[in-house]
């Protein structure tokens, strides 16, 4: 007996009542459809014009007396205009690695090149002037300032970097355009969406024009349908802006969208085809 051949009334008094024992015979009789797999994009070719190149890169830290090996000699390079996702169970150094390529922390040992500057032997400042210029963030849990508007959220990095009110405010428009949030630009982070806040987040990161933008677990706060959204937008970013892109990922499915992924385990970059 299914629910197509009696009332509702008749098909609950079958169970007894039992709401939930009803619910668990339709799902029996309607399975939920799985989700169609997120497609493979084809691999680019890589161009060989590194803008990160990452040397034997150690970094060790230290828990009480214990010295924690987070990353134990990683080199890689990426190329301008490439999407890599960097991918791993946690623990496994890929968001210490991202920290590092951005400069947010400083490796034990090893070098990190970014747009052929040894962001290593810049000082704080220069480092920090460095990043407001070159590299856009994008963190899992947006960090937008709560009291101020999408627009003026938006021109945040460009008032660090000093560029006219006029010339930053027409950009923030432009950007705020390009992730579909025109008419969110005068909203508050909390008259918006996850996902609306992550598209919000990523147009600030634009603002100075990096040519690298990172970004740690984007899509870690959203349900699948947003998280997929959003990374359709990275690639529309790199393909219309040239923007090189590396994201650290959980979520395989997503990672399957970038143009390369590099995997890591116990601190080390796991060679392809080996199951680590």
């Amino acid at each position: 007996m299914t629910p197509h051949q009696v009332s509702v009334a008749d098909f609950l008094a079958s169970f007894g009542g039992d709401v939930d024992a009803a619910i668990a015979a339709l799902r029996a009789h309607h399975p939920a459809p799985a989700p169609a797999p997120i497609p493979r994009r084809p691999r680019r070719e890589r161009s060989g014009d590194h803008i990160i190149t990452v040397t034997d890169l150690h970094k060790t830290y230290r828990m009480g007396r214990q010295k924690v090996a987070a990353l134990g000699g990683v080199s890689l390079e990426i190329d301008r205009g490439e999407f890599v996702a960097l991918t791993g169970a946690s623990g496994s150094g890929k968001s210490t690695l991202l920290q590092l390529i951005g400069g947010l922390d400083k490796p034990s040992g090893g070098t990190v090149m970014v747009d052929g500057v040894n962001i290593g032997k810049l000082s704080d400042a220069k480092l920090s002037r460095f990043r407001n210029r070159t590299i856009g963030f994008v963190f899992q849990f947006f960090y937008l300032q709560p009291f101020l508007r999408l627009t003026t959220n938006t021109e945040v990095p460009g008032m660090f970097a000093r560029t006219p009110r006029k010339e930053r405010r027409a950009h923030a428009g432009d950007l705020i355009e390009a992730v579909g949030l025109a008419d969110r630009s005068k909203h508050l982070p909390r008259e918006m969406s996850g996902g609306q806040m992550q598209r919000a987040a990523i147009a600030r990161a634009l603002l100075n024009r990096p040519p690298l933008l990172l970004a740690d677990e984007p899509t870690g706060n959203l349900d699948s349908a947003t998280g997929a959204s959003i990374i359709e937008l990275f690639e529309r970013i790199r393909d219309e802006f040239g923007t090189t892109i590396v994201i650290v990922t959980h979520d395989d499915d997503l990672a399957r969208r970038a143009d390369r992924t590099i995997r890591l385990s116990d601190g080390r970059i796991v060679p392809e085809g080996v199951v680590a």
